[in-house]
């Protein structure tokens, strides 16, 4: 049933052969043709603009005011590329290879060797485009390290990289908005997806100022809407970020791919206490000049400048000496859990490590600087103040951010970091061309589940965001409207559209009435609650069967008891919120079903039950080699779906950073 359209052949020849043989649309017939790219993030922004200049005609739809404020803007440290600039080793295939191993061997080669073809194009498109990349003293782009590889692969912009890529493919949107190509709808929410004969043929979507539903018609429908780490309350991600775009394809048929592999990051700063609404992502590319520890002494009170070199326990760089520092988010994250578990974590919550630049401000940073302005023999003070001059200029913003929030000086004090999630590998599940189970339904960058297998690689969705949207998007949805170039626009008058927008209406009609007493963010955090200590960093049967419960009585006291205030006709940010929450309740309850059924630990999915000697992850190949495709079949019912995973280049083993 789930054909992904890999193409024949050898593996570094299937995109090759695919662009020379797929159908195209001639320039005539593009006009006649209408797409809806809904999310103008990277991949959206990407997408719209590619296909407007292409001369599709495209709707562009945000729940923002403006594209600039999609959650693209928020990636901080860089974005992946094999140039090989460096010269030390990096090629196409060792970015493939670093990605597939990261994953934990659970993405698809064929996608991820594809991605790892096109992002030396990204590069070039963004450089074409402005993006101000770090660049070194003679003027050629710079490159630091990232986790998970042992090359220097990621291009960055100080810690504003998302944001002045996004700038970057905000400009090329805004310019095929000028043209006529392209017509942006901001402050637009889509709430359902219409079917017509099997064929995705338009949305329902909402106009967040006036309250009113719209129906809008599209050969093609893009969902390019991120991800999902919002379930769990507390993330890195926007407050605005949610599921509900691809939580309403899917409802409608699309199936959902991997719903329980979801990133930890281990470098965030630590939760606080109850009243904060979102964590703060001090940027991986830290982990590049910083170096974790704890004390090795449990329960140690002293302030961290006080300890002594040799009662440090520098544990990543003891358990994993060949990575160091930069081993995988899943790893890191684990580690630090771990050691915090054992009663050796910092702060006054003990759940924090530390992310110390000192060592390196000083023999990294300071003794160059010293040695390119002839100061010999320099003492520690000079070399602390040329070290923190350079550090200044490579990760100034991120340290301003942690000083504003923790009150505290990095460059006198070590950090303190913690894990917490991040980025969803899972997603919508797609094929080779990025379209879903429905004909003429695709999802893009974080949306779909395609490239990352159990864990993201950092710097790499940056990456998948662009090449899905500049590079991929703009040849395979060619092969299927070839197809599609006699259909004529099918009038919103079409008893399809009419059904969906009152399905539609009859829900929000539905939510505003319950006059509960309890409001919608209470209900939010609950379920936060119960997603991360049952199916957050570690996970188990016993946890993992009482969130369902829990999920599922959460659910029936959500729809009996909720209350929002306003109404519906007008601008009512909390019945947008209440339908979103909604939508996170019956996605968590999947996400448990999918993370209960897979008995194995993978990537950042880690069972319990399931580990080596030495805590790692401890995957079972024969049993569980597979996508999980799941199809809503009714309330509280799925049925699974499996895509088998063939490996033909690279063999999966144990994974081994050590």
């Amino acid at each position: 049933m789930l054909d992904s359209k890999i193409p024949a052949g050898k593996l570094e020849e299937k995109w090759v052969d695919y662009k020379g043989h797929c159908k195209l649309v001639n320039p005539a017939n593009k006009r006649k043709i209408e797409i809806i790219v809904v999310g103008t993030g990277l991949a959206g922004a990407s997408a719209a603009a590619s296909l407007g200049e292409l001369g599709y005609k495209v709707k562009a739809f945000c729940f923002q005011d403006s594209p600039r404020r999609a959650h693209s803007i928020a990636a901080q440290g860089g974005i992946n590329a094999a140039k090989n600039y460096q010269n030390d080793g990096d090629s196409v295939f060792r970015l493939f290879y670093d990605t597939i191993k990261g994953g934990d061997y659970r993405a698809r080669e064929s996608n991820v060797h594809r991605l790892a073809e096109v992002s030396v194009n990204i590069i070039d498109q963004c450089v074409a485009q402005g993006v101000p990349f770090a660049r070194e003293y003679g003027g050629l782009l710079n490159n630091r390290s990232f986790g998970g590889t042992q090359v220097k692969r990621t291009f960055y912009a100080a810690g504003q990289t998302g944001q002045q890529l996004l700038i970057g493919a905000y400009q090329a949107l805004e310019r095929q908005v000028a043209l006529g190509n392209v017509q942006m709808y901001t402050r637009h929410e889509m709430l359902d997806v219409v079917v017509i004969d099997g064929k995705a043929r338009g949305i329902i979507a909402r106009d967040l100022i006036s309250g009113k539903t719209e129906r809008h018609f599209g050969h093609a429908v893009l969902l390019c809407t991120g991800g999902y780490g919002n379930v769990f309350y507390l993330s890195t991600n926007a407050m605005g970020s949610n599921v509900t775009a691809a939580w309403k394809a899917h409802r409608k048929g699309a199936f959902f791919g991997n719903p329980c592999f979801t990133q930890i990051h281990p470098t965030c700063i630590p939760v606080t206490g109850d009243h904060q609404s979102k964590l703060t992502l001090m940027s991986e590319s830290l982990r590049n000049d910083g170096r974790i520890w704890v004390p090795k002494k449990q329960n140690d009170d002293r302030k961290a400048n006080d300890i002594p070199e040799e009662e440090r326990d520098y544990y990543l760089e003891r358990r994993y000496p060949a990575f160091g520092n930069l081993v995988p988010r899943d790893v890191a994250s684990r580690a630090a859990k771990e050691r915090c578990d054992a009663g050796f974590g910092v702060g006054t919550t003990k759940q924090a490590v530390y992310l110390d630049f000192r060592f390196n401000l000083i023999n990294k940073y300071g003794r160059v600087e010293a040695s390119k302005l002839g100061i010999e023999n320099p003492d520690e003070a000079t070399l602390v103040r040329l070290g923190k001059e350079v550090v200044k200029e490579e990760y100034g913003n991120l340290f301003d951010m942690y000083e504003k929030i923790t009150g505290e000086n990095p460059y006198e004090v070590p950090m303190r970091i913690y894990p917490a999630v991040h980025y969803t590998m899972g997603g919508l599940w797609v094929d080779y061309e990025l379209m879903t189970n429905i004909q003429g339904l695709y999802a893009l960058g974080e949306a779909n589940f395609s490239d990352h297998g159990a864990n993201r690689l950092g710097a790499s969705a940056l990456m998948q965001g662009l090449a899905d949207g500049y590079f991929v998007i703009p040849y395979t949805i060619g092969n299927y409207l070839a197809d599609e170039i006699g259909t004529k626009p099918i009038p919103t008058t079409h008893e399809a559209f009419e059904k969906a927008e009152a399905a539609v209406s009859d829900r929000i009609k539905t939510l505003i009435g319950i006059k509960g007493k309890q409001s919608v963010e209470s209900f939010h955090k609950r379920l936060g609650k119960i997603m991360w200590e049952k199916c957050g960093m570690a996970r188990n049967e016993k946890g993992l069967k009482e969130a369902i419960v829990e999920i599922q009585q959460l659910k029936k006291e959500f729809w009996s008891d909720v209350r929002i205030p306003g109404n519906i006709n007008e601008m009512n940010t909390e019945l947008d919120k209440a339908g979103r929450v909604a939508d996170f309740i019956e996605l968590g309850e999947l996400m448990c079903k999918d993370a209960l059924d897979r008995n194995e630990s993978c990537g950042g999915h880690f069972r319990e039950e399931s580990q080596t000697e030495d805590g790692e992850a401890l995957r079972h190949d024969d049993q569980y080699m597979y996508v999980a495709a799941w199809e809503y079949k009714g309330e509280s019912d799925w049925q699974l779906h499996k895509e088998k995973l063939e490996y033909e280049v690279i063999k999966p083993s144990q994974r081994n950073y050590k």
